[in-house]
């Protein structure tokens, strides 16, 4: 599987279902009966060729109530009746719910569609509640995109014949963890490209990042290795608590933003506050809404190829610059000279790993895709990106079809030109 989460590290320059449920009924007329072993697809039918037992018939007579509560729920979220998405819900799950459904509203909600995962279970040590695993997609300001998802619990207990929500619980699948709107307050604000969301502490911040996000949009538009840029680049603006909370938290210690894919061929960037300085924000904004134009739907998985995946991000971040004024250049000669094997497939540094060998090896990858534009041009360097990245071909193959030079001597060439520009032996 793909990693979910691509890292930008902190500069310290300006700125661094079969399903196998044990059931027991204890509602819809079936009360003590043991199910064990159902197994049916992911909306919770049976498997092919078998037909529903009494006690599953009524668990599934029970999902298909929770479900068109959740469905009802969605269409008052979609249409603006905070009324009706709170009135499925038990009254202590209302503020919480109440929360989402403002976060929701403010991110331009447009596609809300949850599906359930198999069929409701009985849940530990709360006697009478149900849980029922739940896929919902969803889509933000545009109504038509390919739906990102997410997967969460909702519990409910069952008032007279109506079951009733009693809450709805955090997502924690990995490696992308909880969303922002469902755990935080948020402030939004919309332009023609990006959506920036904060938390109302943060909020005076949202014209200016919205700004330079739409400035950014419009220069990562371009490295839509596919030919499509993202419908919209999502960013969320992290404090603190944010930062450690948000898609999980536990982020390397280098780490100033990241590109989290979200399903659906989506992205979304989430920049830490604490360590962005206005003077370095139009770089890390450049170099995370690249990964969003110019990743896999699913992400990337091989770390040999770090170094073009970054490398391709950081030169989009430096916006042209010339190549001896590299910000980052005292820390690539500090690599080159102290040990670094001259071999961009080891270069993907380690979560620990110390500033200087993190901006080393991203300025190494910088420089690496730098020579590569400079010697083949962008576009050619797009399609060594796509067939390597996308396609999954290895570099010798990419190399030779886009190329027509072999990748040892390439790789060599690089190695060569970044010890050159920054004088390494």
């Amino acid at each position: 599987m793909a990693p979910a989460v691509v890292p930008r590290r902190r500069r310290r320059w300006p700125l661094w279902t079969a399903l196998a449920l044990v059931l027991t009924l204890v509602a819809c007329g079936v009360p003590g009966v043991l199910l064990l072993g159902l197994v049916g697809d992911a909306v919770g039918r049976p498997a092919a060729g078998r037909e529903d037992d009494p006690a599953t018939a009524a668990a599934r007579r029970l999902g298909a109530r929770m479900t068109a509560q959740l469905d009802r729920q969605a269409a008052a979220l979609l249409a603006g009746d905070r009324p009706g998405f709170l009135a499925v819900a038990e009254p202590a799950a209302r503020p919480a719910l109440t929360r989402r459904y403002a976060a929701l509203r403010a991110l331009r909600v447009t596609v809300w569609r949850p599906e359930a995962d198999g069929v409701p279970t009985t849940v530990d040590g709360r006697p009478g509640e149900w849980r029922l695993a739940v896929t919902v997609g969803y889509c933000f300001v545009v109504p038509d995109c390919t739906a990102s998802t997410v997967a969460m619990g909702t519990r409910w207990r069952m008032v007279g014949e109506e079951p009733r929500l009693v809450a709805v619980e955090e997502s924690r699948a990995t490696p992308v963890g909880v969303r922002p709107w469902e755990v935080s307050e948020l402030a939004v604000t919309a332009g023609k490209r990006a959506l920036v969301a904060t938390t109302p502490a943060l909020r005076a911040k949202l014209p200016g990042l919205l700004a330079q996000a739409e400035a950014a949009a419009t220069v990562a538009d371009r490295y839509a290795v596919t030919g499509t840029p993202p419908d919209r680049y999502v960013i969320f603006y992290a404090g603190q608590a944010e930062w450690q909370r948000w898609y999980g938290g536990g982020r390397a210690k280098w780490t100033a933003g990241y590109a989290v894919g979200v399903g659906g061929g989506h992205y979304e960037v989430v920049l830490n506050a604490q360590s962005v300085t206005p003077s370095g924000l139009d770089d890390l904004l450049r170099h995370e809404l690249t990964h969003a134009a110019s990743l896999p739907g699913r992400g990337y998985s091989d770390r040999s190829n770090w170094w073009l995946v970054e490398g391709l991000a950081e030169y989009v971040g430096v916006d042209g610059q010339p190549a001896d004024r590299y910000e980052g250049l005292a820390e690539v000669r500090r690599l080159v000279r102290g040990g670094w094997d001259g071999r961009l497939d080891s270069l993907a540094p380690a979560d620990d790993a110390a500033d200087d060998r993190v901006g080393g090896a991203y300025g190494v990858g910088y420089l690496a895709v730098r020579h590569l534009v400079d010697r083949y041009g962008e576009q050619r360097m797009l399609d060594f990106f796509r067939a390597v990245v996308h396609e999954h071909r290895s570099l010798d193959d990419a190399a030779d079809q886009v190329f027509g030079d072999p990748w040892s001597a390439l790789h060599d060439d690089c190695v060569d030109y970044l010890r050159a520009i920054v004088g390494g032996s």
